[in-house]
């Protein structure tokens, strides 16, 4: 690896002369691979080694091909690099995580931090997980679906735009886009795309969205910026830069000295830096600061005096509806367009504001489209945690109609009828198909669909989660 001399100068002062040659020496080993396993669907494989910083991390002794295993496809885990997965500790020691939260994943895509923040959040608590590229935040909205708890909304806006809710967020995630220096061993384009002005441009462009977002987070609110990347100007200078603006509190987080990250301060701001000779993980750096003024705790539900954005579903509409999760009374149940979508009563509130100011993707769990006088279930339907399997007829399938199945082939199960059928490997939903005589019709989202040839031989079994 041809490492930039700027930035090998730079690892040399911050690292000392008798540190530098083994971080030099774990950028030339292989990346160590990790997931993060979905408790409300599955459980970790066992023999698999924890990551120290988060409960449902694990690392795995090799990489699989994760494309054929059905349960990443079911949501059963997420591929998440371990470092990242340190905002659980951010969070955990932060934020009150029992009380309701309104949280913002600003820069959400692909899913990894988003789908890990619904998992910590209690279930009448708000995600608003946004991506400003619409290509990116499409593929966040796959991932959250998949994941499926249900409070999350998927946004695609500009930082700006977040200034039109004023201090609406309780928490504010921002993995901020950088120069990628702690990506060089995975990815050696990030190597050849490295440079100072490259450097100076992302640390300009992060100030930026930090002042952009700051005014959406609540007084007392906690932000939690983050980058994958080891220079002081995207990292410890920016964050001293926003609380020396602001006059925001540095939150200092307690570490346990066999993690091997390195705690770091500039100007009373306390740092964690993450280097792959000290962890099992990538480059990563994370801080934790509080807004001035006092915490405030707002209550959401619906009031009659407002005018919503959001409209309610139809007692036609509901009353077919309603079985499909459980504990329906829970739910208030919308119509945006065609699609029929549940959201926590408790939310419907904060989610229509949400609507009333920013572009929504994907909210809550979209369980049915309106087709003339029926109603065909979504994809998000059969993937959400909540689902009520006893409202449909379910089909197992073996690993090959599996697989067959998510590349959107046509498969056949022998059998007869006119249901809509919820097709499931291991007890893992998968998705739906209709029943039509004798055959049947996949439909499985063609955007989502498994594009690789299957090989002559197929895997035995998920080396990830316990499914056998």
């Amino acid at each position: 690896m041809q490492l930039p001399v700027s930035f090998t100068n730079r690892m040399q002062r911050l690292l000392g002369q008798e540190e530098y040659p083994k971080f030099l020496e774990a950028l030339q080993h292989t990346p160590p691979v990790s997931v993060r396993i979905n408790q409300a669907k599955a459980a970790a494989a066992a023999n698999l080694t924890p990551v120290p910083w988060a409960a449902a991390g694990h690392y795995l002794p090799e990489r699989p091909l994760f494309t054929l295993d059905p349960a990443i496809h079911a949501g059963a885990y997420y591929v998440q690099e371990a470092s990242s997965m340190f905002v659980e500790q951010a969070l955990r020691q932060a934020v009150n995580l029992n009380q309701s939260l309104q949280v913002l994943d600003l820069c959400g895509a692909p899913g990894g931090k988003s789908t890990h923040l619904a998992s910590l959040i209690s279930p009448d608590s708000l995600l608003v997980s946004n991506e400003v590229i619409r290509s990116r935040a499409s593929i966040l909205a796959e991932n959250v679906a998949k994941w499926g708890s249900g409070n999350v909304l998927v946004t695609s806006n500009d930082p700006r735009d977040f200034g039109r809710l004023p201090d609406f967020f309780d928490v504010m995630v921002v993995d901020a886009p950088c120069s990628g220096e702690g990506m060089f061993r995975k990815d050696p384009q990030a190597v050849e795309e490295w440079s100072e002005e490259n450097v100076n441009l992302c640390a300009q462009r992060q100030q930026r969205i930090l002042m952009d977002v700051w005014e959406a987070l609540k007084p007392g609110g906690v932000l939690i910026y983050s980058t994958c990347t080891w220079n002081e100007q995207e990292n410890e200078e920016n964050i001293a830069w926003l609380a020396e603006q602001e006059g925001a509190e540095s939150i200092k987080l307690q570490l346990q000295p066999e993690w091997g990250v390195v705690p770091t301060q500039l100007k009373g701001v306390e740092g964690y830096r993450f280097y792959p000779h000290r962890v099992q993980g990538e480059g990563f750096f994370m801080a934790v600061v509080r807004k001035a003024g006092e915490e405030q705790v707002i209550s959401h539900g619906k009031s009659k005096k407002k005018k919503y954005k959001l409209t309610v579903a139809g007692k036609k509409e509901q009353a077919l509806v309603q079985d499909w999760l459980q504990q329906p009374e829970q739910y208030t149940f919308v119509q945006h367009g065609e699609v029929i979508s549940a959201l926590p009563e408790n939310l419907f509130e904060a989610t229509d504001e949400v609507y009333q100011n920013l572009y929504v993707l994907y909210a809550g769990t979209e369980l049915a489209e309106v087709k003339g006088k029926k109603l065909k279930p979504l994809q998000g339907l059969a993937l959400s945690q909540h689902l009520n399997n006893d409202a449909f007829r379910i089909t197992e399938l073996d690993l090959e109609q599996a697989l067959r199945y998510l590349r959107k082939e046509d498969i056949s199960l022998g059998t007869n009828g006119s249901d809509w059928l919820l097709l499931q490997y291991k007890d893992l939903p998968l998705g739906w198909a209709k029943q039509i005589g004798s055959r049947m019709n996949n439909y499985y989202p063609k955007e989502w669909r498994i594009r690789m040839e299957l090989p002559p031989e197929l895997p035995s079994g998920s080396l990830v989660v316990d499914i056998n």
